[in-house]
């Protein structure tokens, strides 16, 4: 395949006079495009684009433009005016032009900023962990001229306030629920009406999380590594994966003399020893690293490569948040779907992301109809450049959405 990639018409046969197109952007690396579910008609094409492999899968339920019946599939060339993948590198960093503290109560102060085109169509970009922070690089997947892009600190971590990092903190007030209704009083304070969502791991169980309680909210979602905070993808992550680091899993299990490994580092978490404290974070992000380590195309040691108090804050907020199985019913993301009705959805997933495996996005995007889901084969859960490449494409197609 050459470098960079190549935009694309499809067109589908189906036994109805009209056919669904679906238009991709194809990156240099190796990328299958998913639609449907098992009660609906679907198709799988191959074909070759200026001696490139073509293929996808697609759903007609999820038809957008149709066209008058051509009697077989067709795989047109680019068009003028596409930005192809050849030309979609992120865009210039820009520096936000507002920010501020927001007082959403409890005696809590959110961070937010905002950068690109005040008069744009809004996307809220959601961080993970919980307890990552945002940060300036996601700013580069937004075409700065048509989006306004507006981040923000989740409780407790980044430049919000108080820190999670400090053992006097209230982390009771720190909740999903909390943090959809600090998401809710940012939308107010910065008077938009409906905005795009944008996030990935935690960040898309909180972005499903607000969607289904506010769908009129709600433009269109773009999920990268998609999790669902279910207690089983919990267990898988904190016990289940250990089968491929035995060693590294027994260290981490050392620490905490409890069965529930997670409610026991919440414990140490909470401690009002610095030492215990500290102990126990190194060894949290100690596995978070080692469950990441075979990804071919990552970045090795993301979760420990970060200053001391944001360590301590996030693996704080994340043992937490996970020794309450983020206070969702179990399944309640999944079974709730139908309350994302009308909202387009890009999900995309790393085939070799071992610590939140496909098959969770591979359920959300049959339950929600109007959702596809791109597996890119060469990334794990801290992404490649194929992923950022999915991931910008996404942003390029929904921001001719109409506002």
């Amino acid at each position: 395949m050459p470098k960079g990639g190549i935009a694309v018409s499809v067109f589908f046969p189906h036994e109805k006079p009209h056919y669904p197109r679906l238009r991709l952007i194809l990156p240099k690396h190796p990328v299958t495009v998913l639609k449907g579910a098992p009660d609906t008609p679907e198709y799988r094409i191959h074909g070759r684009v200026r001696g490139v492999d073509v293929e996808v899968w697609h759903s007609t339920r999820l038809a957008g433009v149709t066209f008058p019946n051509t009697g077989a599939p067709e795989l047109f060339d680019v068009r003028p005016g596409w930005r192809t993948l050849r030309d979609v590198e992120p865009y210039p960093p820009v520096e936000p032009f507002a920010h501020g503290l927001l007082e959403v109560g409890d005696d809590n102060l959110v961070y937010w900023e905002t950068s690109g085109n005040p008069h744009g169509q809004a996307a809220l970009v959601v961080h993970g962990g919980p307890g990552s922070g945002c940060g300036p690089g996601s700013r580069r997947y937004f075409d700065p001229d048509r989006y306004l892009v507006v981040q923000f600190d989740q409780r407790g971590c980044g430049q919000s306030a108080p820190k999670a990092s400090e053992p006097s903190t209230n982390m009771s007030v720190n909740t999903t629920q909390h943090l959809i209704g600090d998401m809710e009083l940012l939308r107010e304070q910065l008077q938009i009406e409906r905005w795009h969502l944008y996030g990935g791991s935690w960040g898309s169980t909180l972005i499903l999380a607000y969607a289904e309680q506010h769908p009129q909210r709600v433009a269109a979602i773009v999920l990268l590594g998609a999790t669902m905070t279910r207690r089983s993808e919990i267990d898988w992550l904190y016990r289940g994966v250990a089968r491929f680091f035995p060693e590294q899993w027994a260290q981490f299990r050392s620490v905490v003399d409890d069965d529930d490994v997670v409610a026991g580092y919440a414990r140490l978490m909470a401690s009002s020893d610095s030492g215990i404290r500290e102990r126990a974070a190194q060894a949290w992000l100690a596995w978070e690293d080692a469950v990441i380590s075979l990804e071919p195309n990552g970045t090795p040691n993301a979760y420990s490569d970060r200053p001391p108090d944001a360590q301590l804050a996030f693996v704080r907020i994340c043992t937490h948040y996970f020794s309450h199985g983020a206070w969702l019913e179990e399944g309640q993301l999944l079974r709730d779907t139908h309350r994302l009705a009308g909202i387009a959805g890009i999900v995309i997933h790393g085939r070799l992301d071992l610590g939140s495996p496909l098959a969770t996005a591979w359920e959300l995007t049959h339950a929600w109809r109007n959702a596809e889901l791109v597996v890119v084969g060469d990334s794990g859960h801290t992404g490649s450049d194929a992923m950022r490449q999915a991931a910008l494409a996404a942003t390029e197609r929904f921001k001719d959405l109409p506002a």
